[in-house]
């Protein structure tokens, strides 16, 4: 059941309390002739997602009508279609989004404490984005003009909260973005624009929402970071930018991982390369499949693991910076190398992941992802019995992502402990350092 947040934003802008609704509803069905008691503990299940029965949603739907001065339909309270958000035309889809955020900016625990979306509804999104229709006309009427300039704000809010993850982790970074997102990219789709700002706002405005998913991500409210990754799909639809929306697909796939579900991680490789097409950039390409052999090896297919270890090898080679959009600057020298590491360590070929392992570990980049390749580093020097140089590796580790905030490090270095604790007295002073991490951290 998923939580009611554009009625709760409803309630918001009409000043309307829960106590008020109940009695209001009341009030209109006992005009229609049927008795009713709702109170305060029912419009928090309706808020839960519950949907009430007979006419109380059209009740709903005047009583807040009247108060903001508008129509509202079921879809506007939250009690109409269901379907996953691409399935939601364009301009209804914007209210439900703005919505969440509003709720996620509130600290609403039904919309941070979300559960992960499984089967079909968590399939459905990327169905959607790959096949039509398409939006023929995302221009809209709102009391804001929104110009060229508004548009380039938001990009440059991107690459800002991009580095800033980088730097700090997603923790630290989430609340930053969520509060733009609500004061300043909220407005501006609500705004006035013709179809082609318009596409340019989508796609500026979807890059800011993958960077919210990515830190809700991090700091594993993972139901949240893949409804954040479900709307920045659907505004790369509407912008028309096939390129943008197979970034997003790598988001979800690499989440997919994250959360053990393989072979949907497979497949959606598969729609992110297929669908994008021709528009797909090298190094996109490269990450998708790089991820898909770390896949395939958990599955125990070490021949399609390594035909997609050759493919992403053969994509990186051929990776020019200046061709690439700014969302894949993530793919630096060295993320294929760790990929493909991993994927041998699961297949259990420890001699080539630790070369591949190294070389990733040599080859610059940002903190975080710095930070990622010495603990994959330090994972396989580990369980080749290679004590001494993993607890090195892991002390680097620690140096390196000192001051970050992110659950993922955290996670990380839980499981760098365990194995090195295996590794006996060589590895205990690293063991102690990630012990007093661990305990500052969280």
């Amino acid at each position: 059941m998923e939580a009611n947040t554009l009625l709760d934003a409803l309630l918001e802008e009409a000043g309307v309390s829960r106590v008020g609704l109940a009695a209001r509803v009341n009030q209109a069905l006992r005009a229609r002739g049927t008795k009713a008691s709702y109170d305060h503990s029912s419009v928090i299940r309706w808020l839960k997602g519950q949907r009430p029965r007979g006419h109380v949603p059209d009740a709903i739907c005047e009583i807040l009508g009247a108060r903001v001065g508008r129509t509202l339909s079921l879809d506007d309270v939250g009690m109409g279609n269901t379907d996953a958000p691409a399935a939601t035309p364009l301009g209804g889809f914007i209210e439900r989004s703005t919505a969440m955020w509003r709720g996620d900016a509130q600290d609403r625990r039904d919309v941070q404490e979300a559960p992960v979306i499984a089967g079909l509804p968590a399939v459905g999104p990327v169905w959607e984005w790959e096949n039509p229709p398409e939006d023929a006309d995302v221009s809209r009427s709102g009391t804001i003009h929104v110009g060229a300039e508004d548009v380039g704000v938001l990009r440059t809010a991107r690459s800002h909260y991009e580095q800033m993850y980088r730097k700090a982790g997603g923790v630290a970074t989430r609340g930053r973005v969520l509060a733009f997102l609500n004061t300043e990219t909220a407005p501006l789709l609500h705004g006035s624009y013709s179809d082609a700002t318009g596409r340019e706002l989508h796609r500026a405005a979807g890059g800011l929402v993958a960077v919210a998913g990515i830190c809700a991500y991090d700091s594993d409210a993972q139901g949240l970071a893949q409804r954040y990754f479900h709307q920045a799909l659907r505004l790369a639809k509407a912008s028309g930018d096939r390129a943008f929306g197979g970034y997003v697909i790598a988001l979800l796939v690499n989440q997919a991982l994250f959360l053990s579900d393989y072979r949907q991680a497979v497949a959606f490789a598969e729609a992110g390369l297929r669908a994008a097409g021709a528009a797909v950039s090298h190094a996109l390409a490269c990450d998708l499949y790089a991820m898909q052999a770390k896949a395939y090896a958990h599955l125990g297919d070490a021949g399609a693991a390594h035909q997609a270890m050759s493919l992403a090898e053969a994509r990186a080679g051929l990776i020019r910076r200046e061709d690439e959009p700014a969302e894949t600057a993530y793919v630096q020298q060295g993320l294929m190398e760790t990929c493909v590491g991993e994927a041998l360590t699961s297949l259990g070929d420890l001699g080539v992941a630790e070369e591949y392992a190294i070389e990733a570990a040599r080859a610059p980049a940002h903190p975080r992802g710095r930070a990622h390749r010495l603990a994959s580093l330090a994972t396989v020097q580990a369980r080749r019995g290679h004590a001494d140089a993993a607890a090195a590796t892991a002390l680097d580790m620690l140096d390196v992502s000192a001051g970050m905030e992110s659950r993922r490090l955290t996670d990380r270095l839980t499981q760098l402990r365990r194995v090195l604790a295996e590794g006996g007295r060589a590895g205990a002073d690293a063991v102690a350092a990630i012990d007093e991490t661990l305990r500052v951290r969280w």
